[in-house]
């Protein structure tokens, strides 16, 4: 690239344009970056146009339509600043000649200990005891928690966020088992034990999930799966929102199989997370009906959301698209299956 390359950023929000301008800036990146607050999907791609590559988050919409208008106006990156790839048609970036980048690890810390407050302050009662505090009612009731010390953990998923997440739980003096389809050293190293679905179902006080959203994992947690886990079980989701079953876990809140909620996603968020929608009315009736529980706790997907993350974000996903528009190997490319 002889003259600045020209990026385009969807779904961008003033968090991102502070981290990835003092990242360009300071590696002195041959990049020129354009902010757009919409998110890309077929009705924006057109803002696309005359740039060198796109960068997209996780509610965008980067679908074959989408792919191929990107194509016909010749842009052939497309850089994702995240971990997931779920709302990328592969396939059709293939046969297009779009090579797809992403973030694998950017914090693998600051995940794991957003799913720990999620745990500590549902289990403790913090938000609802931080709201009648400041309303002058003291009173104890119904604040009652229990001791993490000598609870069962599982943790579904154990990649970097999953193995930070039990080694911070084994902190607490939890047992923490583990399912994931392919054993981790690092979790093993760590003191975490493999066990199957089943037996970590039936065995865990609090289940955290940290896996990709695929086929074998879309509505991992389900009406049959939860009939399995132990009455007043915790479930905690910083993975992805369609890795729960909504409707399913709705009813066995209310039976209280389920004890307590934590989720950082939700399966249909992406009408929802990022936005402030505080003046308008959610049309979401299966959300509302979520927040209408005193055991449960949402937040918008802002596990990912500290300064650290924030910077390796940045640096990765321009980095990734440095090294794309120059014709340099990514270790970052995400390949289309057979």
């Amino acid at each position: 690239m002889t003259t600045p390359a020209t990026l385009a950023l969807f779904s961008a929000k003033p968090y991102d344009r502070q981290y990835f301008d003092a990242v360009c800036a300071a590696h002195n990146l041959p990049l020129t970056l354009t902010y757009f607050e919409p998110h890309l999907d077929a009705t924006t791609v057109a803002l696309a146009k005359g740039f060198n590559a796109v960068c997209a988050f996780v509610n965008d919409t980067c679908s074959a339509p989408v792919l191929s208008a990107l194509a016909a106006n010749n842009i052939h990156t497309l850089a994702l600043r995240c971990a997931g790839f779920n709302n990328v048609d592969l396939p059709a970036a293939k046969q297009h000649g779009i090579q797809v980048v992403r973030v694998p690890a950017y914090s693998p810390h600051a995940v794991a200990e957003h799913a720990v407050a999620l745990m500590m302050s549902l289990n403790r009662h913090t938000h609802r005891a931080y709201n009648r505090v400041r309303e002058g009612n003291f009173n104890l009731n119904a604040l009652v928690g229990f001791d993490f010390f000598g609870k069962t953990v599982g943790v579904i998923g154990t990649g970097k966020i999953g193995v930070v997440l039990g080694t911070i739980m084994q902190g607490f003096g939890c047992r923490v088992l583990a399912f994931d389809p392919h054993e981790n050293p690092e979790a093993l190293a760590a003191g975490m034990t493999y066990v199957d679905l089943p037996t970590l179902f039936a065995k865990s006080d609090i289940i955290s999930l940290h896996c990709p959203l695929t086929p074998q994992t879309h509505h991992l947690i389900n009406a049959d799966t939860l009939t399995k886990m132990k009455p007043g079980v915790m479930i905690i989701n910083t993975s992805r929102g369609a890795t729960v079953d909504t409707q399913a876990v709705i009813e066995a809140l209310k039976s209280g199989q389920v004890g307590a909620l934590g989720l950082d996603v939700y399966e249909e968020e992406e009408a929802l997370f990022f936005e402030d929608l505080s003046s308008q009315v959610i049309q979401d009736d299966t959300f509302s009906r979520l927040l209408t529980f005193p055991n449960v706790m949402i937040t918008g997907h802002q596990a990912f959301l500290t300064r650290e993350a924030l910077t390796n974000i940045a640096t990765t996903t321009l980095t990734n698209v440095v090294q794309c528009l120059q014709g340099q190997p990514c270790a970052n490319q995400v390949l289309c299956p057979a």
